[in-house]
C-alpha cells in the first residue's frame, strides 16, 4: 500500500464550514492577480502595479496601508509573477540572525541564477541600523526588497532605503470589494451557512475596510454555528456570537493620527459636535485619555492662544481632573474641555509669531546686545557704558518708555506678533496700536536720538 493511496481529487469534501487546518483568510488568499479584490488605483488597466506585473521587471517597493488590504498577498503574487524565491521576514520577530540567513539564501539563489524577493512585514519596526543593513543588498541587486507598513514611510522608513524603493499606497477596501470577498467565502468555504442581507451588511460595516477582519469574523461565526447547530445567520446571532469588535484603530498608526488630526481641525473649525464625535471615536478605539488631554492643551495654545487665555486653564484643569478621577468619570472633564476649545475665540497669532522668530534667529547671525540693555554688575562694565541711558519703564508716563529700542542695533521691527481682532486679542491689539502711536509721537520730538 502506498502513502498516496488517495489522490487529492479523490479525498472527500469537508462536510462542515469550519473543516480545514489553516485559517480562512489563508485558505482564501488570492492565487492570481485577477483574484485580488480592491486596489484598482494600482491594479487596474494601465495602473502602476499592473504594468509592473506585465513587464515582469521587479523593483523594490514599500506597500503602505492599513491592515488587511493585501500587502502580503501582493508581495507573494509578485514573487510568483517575477519567478523569484519569496523570503518573508517580520520585523516584529526577526533579528540579525534571520537577516543573515535570508541574505545567505539570496546569495545561493544568485549562484543558481534565480532572483530573490525579500518581503519585510512591519518594516517600520526595524530600527535605523537594521533598515540600513538592507541597503547594500538592494543596491547590488541581490534582492528585490518589498516592505509593508501601516505607518507613514516618510517618518518611519530611513530616507536612504526610501529613496531606493517606490512607495505604493494601499487603501481600505470598499464595501463592494468586501461584499465580493464575503460571497466568495460563503460559496467556497462556509458550506451550508446562509446569511440574511441585514447580517451581511452588518458584517461588512464591522469589517471597516479590512479583508482579514471580515474573514476572521466569518470564521468565528462558523465556529459558533457549529456549536449551536445553526445554519441561518441573522443580525441578532451575529451580534451575540462576535466578541465586541473595536473599529479599526492602530494606536501608533495612521488611523490614529488621521483621527487626532480630524479632532484638532474640528476644534480649530469651531464645530463642537464634530469635535465631540472625533474625541469619542478615539476613546472608543482605545486611545489613552492622557494623550488626548495633552493634545487638548496643545490646541489651547496653538489655535486659541491669547484670544482666550482661559482656554489653557480649562485644558489643564481637565487634564488634572482626569488624573484624579480616571476613566470613565474623568473623561467628562476632557469632553467639556473639547467643547470649550471648539467654541472659544481663535487665534494662531502667537503660534505664528513664535515660528517666525525661531526661523529668523536660526538663519540670522549672532547680533550684539545693545549697550543700554546690557547688565552692569561691576564698575568696569559701568565704565564701559553697559546699561547707560537705559530708561526704566516704570518711571515713564503710562509705564512705557516711548521710542525706546530693544532690538539689536540696526534691526528693524519685524512685526511677528499680529494680534487678531477676536476675543482678548482685540484688546491686546488696541493696546499695541496705542503704544505704537506713542512711539511715533516720541520719534517726532527734537533731540530724541541725541545721546
Amino acid at each position: 500500500m502506498t502513502d498516496d493511496l488517495f489522490a487529492p481529487e479523490d479525498l472527500p469534501l469537508p462536510d462542515h464550514p469550519v473543516s480545514g487546518f489553516s485559517p480562512l483568510a489563508e485558505r482564501l488568499r488570492p492565487k492570481t492577480l485577477d483574484e485580488v479584490v480592491g486596489q484598482e488605483h494600482l491594479l487596474g488597466a494601465g495602473r502602476p502595479l499592473k504594468l509592473a506585473f506585465q513587464a515582469r521587471q521587479p523593483h523594490s517597493m514599500i506597500f503602505w496601508g492599513p491592515p488587511g488590504v493585501g500587502k502580503t498577498t501582493l508581495a507573494r503574487l509578485m514573487a510568483d509573477g517575477f519567478e523569484c524565491e519569496f523570503i518573508a521576514l517580520s520585523a516584529v520577530f526577526a533579528g540579525v540572525k534571520d537577516i543573515r540567513e535570508a541574505m545567505r539564501r539570496a546569495e545561493e539563489n544568485q549562484r543558481r541564477m534565480r532572483r530573490t524577493l525579500l518581503f519585510v512585514d512591519e518594516v517600520h519596526r526595524f530600527n535605523k541600523a537594521q533598515q540600513d543593513a538592507f541597503l547594500p543588498y538592494v543596491e547590488s541587486g541581490l534582492i528585490t526588497f518589498i516592505g509593508a507598513t501601516t505607518e507613514n514611510p516618510s517618518f518611519e522608513v530611513n530616507s536612504a532605503l526610501l529613496s531606493r524603493a517606490t512607495v505604493y499606497v494601499l487603501k481600505p477596501l470598499e464595501e463592494a470589494d468586501l461584499a465580493l470577498l464575503f460571497d466568495r467565502a460563503v460559496d467556497t468555504a462556509l458550506f451550508g451557512l446562509s446569511f440574511a442581507p441585514e447580517a451581511k451588511n452588518h458584517l461588512l460595516a464591522l469589517a471597516d475596510g479590512d479583508a482579514r477582519k471580515l474573514l476572521n469574523m466569518l470564521e468565528q461565526l462558523a465556529v459558533a454555528a457549529e456549536s449551536t447547530g445553526r445554519t441561518e445567520m441573522d443580525v441578532a446571532f451575529v451580534t451575540e456570537a462576535l466578541v465586541q469588535s473595536l473599529r479599526r484603530f492602530d494606536k501608533g498608526g495612521d488611523a490614529f493620527y488621521d483621527q487626532i488630526s480630524a479632532l484638532h481641525k474640528s476644534v480649530r473649525g469651531s464645530n463642537p459636535d464634530a469635535s465631540l464625535y472625533w474625541f469619542c471615536r478615539m476613546l472608543d478605539g482605545g486611545a489613552d485619555p492622557r494623550y488626548l488631554a495633552r493634545r487638548i492643551i496643545r490646541m489651547a495654545w496653538e489655535d486659541i492662544g491669547l484670544a482666550d487665555p482661559r482656554a489653557a486653564q480649562v485644558a489643564l484643569a481637565a487634564a488634572e481632573t482626569y488624573e484624579r478621577l480616571g476613566s470613565p468619570e474623568g473623561e467628562l472633564a476632557l469632553a467639556e474641555a473639547v467643547i470649550y476649545m471648539a467654541v472659544a475665540a481663535k487665534s494662531n497669532a502667537g503660534y505664528l509669531a513664535f515660528g517666525q522668530a525661531k526661523s529668523f534667529v536660526k538663519e540670522d547671525q549672532s547680533q550684539e546686545v545693545p549697550v543700554h540693555l546690557r547688565n552692569a554688575p561691576t564698575k568696569l562694565m559701568k565704565e564701559l557704558g553697559y546699561g547707560h541711558a537705559y530708561r526704566y519703564a516704570h518711571d515713564e508716563p503710562d509705564a512705557y518708555a516711548a521710542g525706546e529700542t530693544y532690538l539689536p542695533e540696526g534691526m528693524a521691527e519685524p512685526g511677528w506678533y499680529r494680534p487678531t481682532p477676536r476675543g482678548m486679542e482685540a484688546k491686546i491689539r488696541e493696546k499695541l496700536d496705542y503704544l505704537r502711536a506713542l512711539d511715533a509721537k516720541a520719534a517726532k520730538k527734537p533731540g530724541k536720538n541725541e545721546a
